[in-house]
């Protein structure tokens, strides 16, 4: 197996990975497949350092690819916070998988990602923001200009703590687990 065959597996179990069951409950029939399918093929390297990587080129294609794979859904489950959501999470994970990383210049693009949004993350945001941020509405009512807002609360967080915001809610839960065990 040759080294481009080997990154399209790992690219394909990142795929799987990001696109759990937790990730898509509720959302609809069919949404994973199409996410899963969608996310295989993604060009990770439009993502990387060896594309001349800006924030304004970053965020200009994660917007596109958020509109393609909002259309890529099933009639019924084209809801761009959805769309968004899945295609940040694969992004942290592709990011935080190594051979990925290292084979698109993913490092490049890690205090670019946003974080994940989904109710935790958002109630989170809400309890530790200085300024008001949108009621949250669901993953399906998320617009692109409540999600500007919670990114910017997420990123005034996370300069604060020393991260980048993408690993946010990587902290978050390990707080929490380690909270819940310390209780029982």
């Amino acid at each position: 197996m040759d080294e481009k065959d080997l990154l399209t597996c790992i690219q394909a179990r990142a795929a799987r990975m990001a696109v759990g069951a937790s990730a898509v409950r509720g959302q609809g029939e069919g949404v994973a497949l199409a996410a899963r399918g969608f996310f295989e093929v993604l060009p990770l390297a439009s993502f990387g350092s060896k594309q001349g990587l800006t924030a304004p080129v970053f965020d200009a294609r994660v917007d596109g690819v958020t509109e393609n794979l909002r259309l890529a859904f099933p009639a019924g489950a084209q809801f761009w916070g959805l769309a968004r959501k899945l295609l940040n999470i694969f992004l942290r994970d592709s990011t935080y998988t190594f051979h990925l990383r290292v084979a698109y210049g993913l490092d490049a693009a890690e205090p670019l990602l946003e974080l994940p949004l989904d109710s935790i993350t958002a109630a989170a945001l809400h309890k530790c923001s200085g300024t008001p941020l949108p009621r949250w509405l669901g993953v399906k009512g998320l617009t692109p200009a409540a999600s500007a807002q919670y990114q910017r609360a997420a990123q005034e967080r996370a300069q604060a703590m020393g991260i980048s915001r993408v690993h946010l809610d990587a902290c978050w839960w390990a707080h929490e687990r380690s909270s819940r065990a310390a209780q029982q």
